[in-house]
């Protein structure tokens, strides 16, 4: 990525790898999974959370940026306290 600078752009094109990754696989044992999307290359890692797969990356001489997702969810990571 040209600089690094991530975009609103560069967001719809890891989202586009993603649907064209899921019409493709089924994902149905990953729920609750992370993905972390290349959005360059469209190259796709799976585990248990971000920081996981950052280590998977930088255990191969990796350092890329990636958008993630959790599998099965709208959002990977509430923010926030919750009200008893």
């Amino acid at each position: 990525m040209a600089q690094d600078i991530w975009t609103k752009a560069t967001t719809e094109k890891a989202l586009r790898y993603w649907e064209a990754y899921k019409q493709q696989h089924d994902l149905s044992a990953r729920q609750g999974q992370t993905a972390g999307i290349d959005p360059v290359r469209g190259q796709i890692w799976f585990g248990p959370s971000a920081q996981a797969i950052v280590a998977q990356l930088a255990a191969e001489g990796l350092t890329i940026p990636l958008y993630f997702l959790r599998i099965g969810s709208d959002v990977y990571l509430r923010k926030g306290s919750q009200q008893c």
